[in-house]
């Protein structure tokens, strides 16, 4: 089939009806013909020529041309598709390198081959075409909700028609007792657009805690408006969840708000989510404030926060335990994910159990290195002494508000104190010194004897292995590992070295040694005009 022979405006009419039937760009088709075209011209005129088709968009004409480059003498490697400047003179005055040469060459016949080659670079464009229009639309979709037709299942994942694309809602993002069949319709959270080989991939949810808080976005105008914010949503899908809303606006009541007149708004993302019972919190930006708010319904004695750890503590009732801790540990579990900390739960009678275990082991502390009897132990601890250090240092008329001491009792309580410590620290410099530990590190302030034996233990013995350590390895942190918080232990964290005394210690290790130099840590000065707040901003 010669292409003259053709109907040139049949082209068009052919880029135009698939254009139409992919939704993409004409263009896109036409160039995909130029490119088959010149495949097949390359194919009857031979593979190292350089032969272009233009289709002109308002005739269909295609023109066939060959190119010619101007090139240097000794870079001449293709004759076919290369020309010295010599070579060009007969085609052009004064050529330059980088010229190019065109010719109109004889439209070609098109072979069954060619034909059906044509026909695969036309098809292999315009799905690629067709795939960047499905990414370039849904990319921006992401985070947001999407009515869709569920088509067929495979291997437990939902295939879902959203229109001009599918998406797939996999098992795993499926609530749990939920089964569809072709043609039901479903609404999905759009959690993730890739750019992948076999196309864009649209990967919907509706276990995400992202999607119960667009449903409240939907129903809740306050929310939507931006009046109420939704801080924290923590979720157990098909069976429970928790959401925390703040409001802006004194006048309006969070929580009243997303539950609505009669329970009607809350109502409808319940029976979206398949009866997934909702409890909707007020947030607080104190923590064990919205702790205790977020293990509703069960009543909280006491919270002790531990910030460092994102750890905290609750204290219940003996017969709120297992309203605390919910069915198989889901009322805790989702206050944990709710706040982001790790919860220890635990009654009244374990509290006490455990400070009396605390205060036995102070006072036995006390008795065995100050050798007192139990009750003046006792006394000592109960005035809240809970180490040597604060009996051996403590101002002396702290000691004296104590039932039955007097100056002189004081003094020996200190002096004995103070020689006990001396004593261990002794043995403990001694002990890291048999070790191998250096003058350089013992001299090193801010390192008590027991923390250079610790750190000798554990192979620091020089300044310089001490400059080497990382923060965590001295003060210990937590690592998330497969979504689950891990322990990591610190050489110094039994002497309660915090993290920011941690890197303190090492930095000014840092210092002493030149690998850093201190100007370099001191904040810049704001340039004149820059960082400074007049009276107007700071009344504004």
């Amino acid at each position: 089939m010669a292409i003259t022979s053709a109907n040139q405006l049949e082209l068009l009419q052919t880029a135009e009806a698939v254009a139409r039937e992919k939704m993409i760009d004409p263009g896109l088709v036409v160039e995909a013909m130029e490119e088959s075209l010149s495949r097949a011209a390359k194919s009857r005129y031979g593979s190292e020529m350089d032969i272009r088709v233009k289709i002109d968009r308002k005739t269909g004409r295609a023109t066939f041309t060959r190119v010619r480059t101007v090139v240097a003498d000794d870079e001449l490697e293709n004759y076919q598709a290369e020309l010295t400047v010599e070579q060009a003179k007969q085609y052009m005055e004064n050529p330059q390198i980088g010229d190019e040469i065109r010719d109109e060459v004889p439209p070609v016949e098109m072979g069954r081959i060619a034909a059906q080659s044509a026909k695969q670079v036309i098809l292999q464009k315009v799905r690629e075409a067709e795939r960047d229009r499905q990414y370039e639309e849904f990319k921006d979709r992401a985070g947001t909700i999407i009515n869709g037709v569920v088509k067929r299942e495979e291997y437990g994942n939902v295939i879902v028609d959203i229109g001009r694309g599918e998406g797939i809602l996999r098992r795993n993002e499926k609530i749990g007792r939920e089964s569809y069949r072709p043609n039901d319709r479903i609404r999905c959270y759009i959690k993730d657009v890739r750019r992948e080989a076999r196309g864009p991939q649209i990967f919907l949810s509706r276990t995400a805690p992202e999607f119960m808080a667009e449903l409240f976005k939907m129903e809740v105008p306050e929310i939507y408006d931006g009046i109420i914010e939704i801080k924290a949503v923590a979720r157990d899908p098909g069976s429970r969840a928790k959401i925390g809303v703040v409001s802006y606006d004194g006048s309006i009541d969070p929580v009243g708000a997303c539950v609505g007149m009669r329970g009607s708004r809350v109502q409808a993302v319940v029976n979206e989510l398949q009866g997934e019972k909702i409890d909707i919190i007020p947030w607080n930006e104190d923590m064990p404030t919205f702790l205790v708010n977020a293990l509703q319904p069960a009543e909280v004695s006491k919270v002790v926060l531990d910030e460092e750890a994102e750890r905290i503590e609750v204290v219940v009732p003996d017969d709120q335990l297992s309203l605390a801790i919910g069915r198989r540990g889901q009322n805790v579990r989702l206050a944990s994910q709710l706040t982001g900390l790790d919860i220890d739960i635990m009654t009244e009678e374990e509290e006490s159990q455990r400070r009396q275990a605390e205060f036995e082991e102070r006072t036995k502390l006390f008795m065995d290195t100050l050798d007192l009897d139990e009750f003046f132990a006792q006394l000592l601890v109960s005035e809240g002494f809970t180490n040597l250090e604060e009996v051996a240092y403590v101002e002396q008329d702290e000691l004296l508000v104590i039932e039955g001491v007097d100056e002189d009792t004081a003094a020996e309580l200190q002096a004995r104190a103070r020689d006990y410590i001396e004593e261990q620290n002794r043995k403990a410099l001694e002990h890291a010194r048999e070790l191998g530990v250096e003058d350089s590190l013992v001299e090193f302030g801010g390192l008590t004897p027991q923390m250079i034996e610790a750190l000798a233990e554990d192979g620091v013995k020089t300044l310089e292995d001490f400059a080497t350590c990382a923060d965590w390895e001295l003060a210990g942190g937590w690592t998330t590992v497969d979504g689950e918080r891990v322990k990591d232990d610190g050489v110094l964290e039994k002497f309660d070295v915090s993290l920011e005394e941690a890197q303190d210690l090492v930095m000014t290790a840092r210092i002493q040694l030149g690998w850093v130099d201190p100007a370099e840590l001191e904040p810049e000065e704001p340039e004149e005009g820059e960082g400074v707040e007049t009276e107007e901003e700071a009344g504004a």
